[in-house]
């Protein structure tokens, strides 16, 4: 899957390489989709349209994501209630570097989490 041109957002390879530096995180599927996930715990997925990730957040950072990007992240009824937000593929790199990294630091064991900070 390819990013579309003219947006910041990476595709999902892009975030696998991401995700990859981090100890522990294997591609995987849920709902038949593709996932990334630590220890068996899902950290995030891709819907099947290919560009709309799901990725597990900090309800309340969430909630600030949506209001000041909210042509970037968005929410779903789905999830309300949920630790997730659904971004589009208009998120910048930074950005979802610096919430997987959070999202893998909510789900990974001590040990893991250890490797990376020792």
């Amino acid at each position: 899957m390819t990013r579309p041109r003219g947006r910041p957002g990476l595709d999902w390879a892009g975030l696998c390489k991401l995700a990859n530096r981090l100890p522990g995180v294997e591609e995987s599927t849920s709902y038949g989709t593709p996932a990334l996930k630590v220890a068996g715990k899902l950290v995030a997925r891709l819907w099947e349209d290919g560009e709309t990730l799901v990725l597990k957040c900090d309800p309340d950072e969430r909630d600030l994501l949506i209001e000041a990007a909210p042509q970037t992240f968005f929410l779903t009824d789905h999830y309300r209630g949920h630790p997730w937000v659904v971004r589009l593929p208009k998120a910048p790199p930074a950005t979802l570097e610096r919430l997987l990294g959070q999202a893998w630091q909510g789900v990974a064991p001590k040990k893991l989490r250890q490797e990376l900070s020792g």
